[in-house]
C-alpha cells in the first residue's frame, strides 16, 4: 500500500526571459504552452495515480499566460501546487498566485548578491527581484524555497548566501552541482569542503541548512567521483526510489518520465525516452510502457545514471532508510 504522495512535474512551456549560461532554454521564444484543457484532463488521472504534489517547470512558468488559473485549478482539485521560477516576475505575481492557492515557490539564486547571480544569469536585477518575490510569497503563506547551482565560480559565496536566505525567511534550500558537457575543475577540493562543510553542518535552529546530499557528495567515494570526474551524487544502491514517486511530463513532446533529471529523458539510438503521455489521443498515466521505464531506472538508476539533483539523491536515500520523506523534500 502506498504511503507517500507522488510528485507530478509538468514543463508547461520552454520560453524564458533569462539568459542563464548553463541552460538550454536561455532566452527561448518557443511558442508552446501547456493548455488549461490538457491540465484539467490530466489532474483527475494524476490524483488517481497517487499524486499529491504538482510542480510547474519551464522555461519560465510565470511567462505562461494561464499560470494563475492552472494553479487555481490544481488547488481546487486537492493538489498542493508549486512552481520553479527565475523570480523576475514574482514580485508582481506573488499575490495572485497565493490567492490561487500556490503552496510552494522555488526561486533560482546562484550567488549571495546580484554582483554574482545577475552576471551568471546574464540578467540584471534578477537577484533582487527573486529575493523580494520570496519575501512577498512567504508573507502571503507560500512556502519559499531556493535552488542554487554551485560550481567553481560561486562556491565561496555559499556561507554568505546561507545568511542572506535565512534573513529573508527562506525555509528550504537545494544546492546542486553545475553540470556541463565537460569536466568541472576545482583547483582545491579541500578548500571546497572547508568552505561548504560548515554550511551543511550548521545548526538548523540558527541557519537554513541545505536539503539532500552535499553537492560534492557525502561519502569519500562520492566526493572522489565528483572532484576527479564531475560525477554528481546519486541515489545510493541498490534501488532508486525517486522512480517510484515521480512523473515528469514534457508537455511539448507529449512524453513522461520517472525522474526530472536529464538522463531519464534521453532514449537510445536517437529515439525519445520515457513513455508517451497519450495513447490513441487520450492522456494516460502509469501505463505499462511508463511502468517499464520507471522499473528500469528504479533497478538500474544508481548504476547507469551520471548523477542526480541533491534533493533527488537525498530523497531516495531517506525513503530507503526511513520509509518516509517530509513534504516538498524533492
Amino acid at each position: 500500500m502506498r504511503t507517500r504522495d507522488r510528485y507530478l512535474f509538468i514543463r508547461i512551456l520552454e520560453a524564458c526571459n533569462a539568459d542563464c549560461f548553463m541552460c538550454e532554454f536561455a532566452l527561448s521564444r518557443d511558442t508552446f504552452r501547456f493548455s488549461r484543457e490538457d491540465f484539467d484532463d490530466l489532474v483527475p488521472k494524476a490524483r488517481d495515480a497517487g499524486v499529491g504534489y504538482v510542480r510547474f517547470t519551464g522555461g519560465e512558468p510565470l511567462m505562461h499566460p494561464d499560470v494563475v488559473e492552472l494553479v487555481r485549478s490544481g488547488t481546487a482539485a486537492g493538489m498542493k501546487m508549486s512552481l520553479i521560477t527565475n523570480g523576475s516576475l514574482l514580485p508582481r505575481m506573488a499575490a495572485s498566485l497565493a490567492a490561487a492557492g500556490l503552496a510552494q515557490v522555488i526561486v533560482s539564486l546562484d550567488g549571495a548578491s546580484g554582483a554574482t547571480h545577475d552576471v551568471y544569469r546574464r540578467s540584471p536585477g534578477m537577484f533582487d527581484s527573486g529575493l523580494q518575490g520570496l519575501r512577498d510569497a512567504a508573507a502571503l503563506g507560500v512556502l519559499p524555497r531556493v535552488n542554487t547551482v554551485v560550481g567553481p565560480h560561486n562556491y565561496t559565496e555559499m556561507p554568505r548566501l546561507q545568511e542572506v536566505l535565512t534573513e529573508a525567511g527562506v525555509r528550504q534550500w537545494e544546492l546542486s552541482a553545475l553540470k556541463l558537457d565537460r569536466t568541472i575543475t576545482y583547483p582545491d577540493a579541500d578548500h571546497v569542503r572547508g568552505v561548504c562543510d560548515p554550511v551543511y553542518d550548521a545548526d538548523p535552529a540558527a541557519l537554513l541548512v541545505p536539503m539532500g546530499k552535499r553537492f560534492y557528495g557525502d561519502t569519500p567515494e562520492e566526493q572522489e567521483r565528483y572532484f576527479s570526474r564531475s560525477v554528481t551524487p546519486r541515489a545510493a544502491e541498490p534501488l532508486c526510489h525517486v522512480a517510484d514517486d515521480v512523473i515528469y511530463v514534457d508537455g511539448k513532446y507529449g512524453r513522461m518520465f520517472a525522474c526530472s533529471c536529464i538522463p531519464h529523458r534521453e532514449g537510445e539510438d536517437g529515439q525519445p525516452g520515457g513513455a508517451p503521455l497519450r495513447e490513441q489521443g487520450v492522456i494516460r498515466l502509469d501505463t505499462p510502457v511508463f511502468r517499464a521505464h520507471a522499473d528500469y531506472f528504479r533497478e538500474r538508476g544508481p548504476e547507469v545514471c551520471s548523477g542526480c539533483s541533491t534533493t533527488a539523491a537525498g530523497y531516495s536515500d531517506d525513503v530507503a532508510r526511513l520509509g518516509a520523506v517530509g513534504a516538498w523534500h524533492y
